[in-house]
């Protein structure tokens, strides 16, 4: 067995103080002697996406006593994107990131757990659980919670992206709100994350793909029973990554980096996990830049029909064979190297080689007839976007735009502008304006959006970046295939001759400590050290 950190805080007679307050908790000699296994847990009441979470730790705790370690749980935040899309609220959950990270890492490094096991749910929980277990680089095994059941309304399979689509419906007519009202009211059935390929469950893939997690377990839904055994399972697979001392750095390397790329491009993924994959591969020393996942994203095909581009909800893709199915398809494409480590020990393609892919199923088309050519994941440059922005480009999605712009500071002050007839994002589409409208931001989405949406433009307007110099009025032209995202007809330097820092709208707590030292979008918008 390798050698335990725990050691240090809890063995020898300097330590008989620390041990007494484990023995108020009930741990007994006998169990102080055996290794601690940490359990995060980013349990909260304010979502559905976490709301299963407290009850999955109980079997995850379970195994871990049962394979003869002590599990020890504690907790860290999260935050909704899509309960705070369109407030003040939305400016939160970046943020929360690098306060989850940073919480799983302090209590990791002050209680000396010999491994950790991370549960995890909704979009930020994720790359954060992540981050942290790089920097503490211990033997760990990531968590999915599981995707929310789908809702059914008037007969179809919906998510909460429709919810959003249909009030742009109702702003522009095409709709009544008793519809709103019925749509609401199903869209959700349960405990679980966003039901479609958005940021939660694009994560996911992530991280059974790059090796973080194990195969096969983050597609089960939150409320299936199947989710009770494998948790317990999973438990016992942190003892045995524990006493095979494999670490996150021997996981994450270039080559799985480049393969969860490669899963995101081909499944439609969200525009935040190119965030997220910057971030994760700046903490543990990985070289990637934002050109690297639009160059992967070009050579890999589109292969997932999933929401919110396509027709299926995540728990579709689980009855079709789960992430491992994309996944098989992609090792033998040669899209993705099979022969990466993964938590198990195991390599990739080992762990997808028994795979069932279910009879008829349509979610994941053959490599013979991929929805679209190149991957979903797109970088734009221009002299809009010197050091790019993203745009996520299923088979539905227009590719080119040109049209004048209007402006705004705030998403707050666009999702006014709704009684102009203009909505942001998935509303654009719910209006009918999904092939007319285009949205380009220095903000990011939420991994509910579809057409023609960039976002993550940098340098930011923030920095003096050429968005700064927009006026209402000026022609915006977008083309995809050229990679182009550009302003026709101005001096945009002139422009900013009269551009001033913009005065800070946080000046105490974490809002200003975060702006003071957050990054680029283009490198992860990671703090400065």
């Amino acid at each position: 067995m390798p050698e335990r950190i725990s050691r240090t805080l809890y063995q020898g007679r300097d330590r008989a103080p620390a041990r007494a307050f484990l023995h108020a908790i009930g741990l007994t000699a006998d169990d102080i002697d055996k290794p601690f296994i940490g359990i995060s847990n980013v349990w909260t009441e304010t979502m559905p996406c976490n709301f299963g979470l407290r009850e999955l730790a109980a079997p995850v705790k379970a195994g871990v006593r049962a394979a003869g370690a002590n599990p020890m749980e504690f907790n860290s935040i999260a935050i909704s994107d899509g309960i705070t899309m369109g407030t003040e609220g939305m400016k939160a959950p970046l943020v929360s990131r690098e306060v989850i990270a940073d919480s799983i890492e302090l209590i990791g490094r002050a209680h000396m757990f010999d491994a950790l096991v991370c549960l995890c749910a909704c979009d930020k929980t994720i790359p954060a659980s992540a981050i942290a277990m790089a920097r503490l680089d211990r033997p760990s095994v990531l968590l999915y919670c599981g995707s929310i059941m789908p809702g059914y309304f008037r007969g179809r399979q919906v998510a909460v992206g429709e919810v959003y689509e249909m009030l742009g419906a109702v702003v522009a007519g095409k709709a009544t709100e008793a519809d709103l009202a019925e749509l609401e009211q199903v869209a959700c059935p349960g405990a679980g994350a966003c039901g479609g390929q958005y940021t939660a469950n694009t994560m996911s893939m992530v991280m059974e793909v790059i090796g973080l997690s194990p195969v096969g377990f983050n597609s089960i839904p939150q409320v299936d029973p199947a989710k009770v055994p494998a948790a317990e399972a999973a438990g016992r697979l942190a003892l045995e990554v524990f006493e095979k001392d494999i670490r996150p750095s021997q996981i994450l390397t270039r080559r799985a980096f480049d393969n969860a790329i490669a899963a995101v491009a081909a499944s439609g993924g969200s525009t935040n996990a190119v965030l997220h994959l910057l971030a994760m591969a700046r903490t543990i020393g990985v070289e990637l830049d934002i050109d690297d996942i639009d160059r992967i994203s070009r050579r890999t095909p589109l292969l997932c029909d999933l929401k919110p581009g396509g027709r299926f909800a995540a728990v579709e893709l689980h009855k079709a064979g789960g992430i491992a199915l994309l996944t098989k398809r992609l090792i033998e494409g040669g899209f993705i190297d099979g022969d990466a480590l993964t938590v198990t020990g195991r390599t990739l393609g080992e762990e997808c080689e028994s795979v069932v892919e279910t009879a008829g199923q349509e979610v994941v088309a053959p490599l013979s007839s991929p929805l679209r050519a190149e991957g979903g994941l797109v970088v734009l440059r221009g002299n809009l976007a010197p050091d790019g922005a993203v745009v996520k480009v299923t088979q539905h999605t227009p590719t080119s735009h040109r049209g004048p712009a209007r402006v705004f500071n705030r998403e707050e002050d666009a999702f006014a502008a709704v009684a102009s007839k203009l909505q942001v994002t998935a509303a654009i589409v719910g209006e009918g304006l999904g092939e007319s409208v285009a949205m380009v931001t220095d903000g990011r989405f939420s991994g509910a959006t579809q057409g023609l949406m960039i976002g993550h433009v940098a340098p930011e307007a923030a920095s003096r970046g050429p968005l700064a110099a927009l006026r209402d009025g000026d022609i915006i032209a977008i083309d995809v295939p050229s990679r182009s995202l550009t302003v026709e007809g101005i001096d945009i330097e002139a422009r900013l001759m009269d551009w001033s820092q913009p005065e800070p709208q946080y000046r105490t707590g974490v809002m200003a400590r975060y702006a003071l030292l957050v990054g680029s979008a283009s490198e992860g918008a990671i703090l400065k050290p």
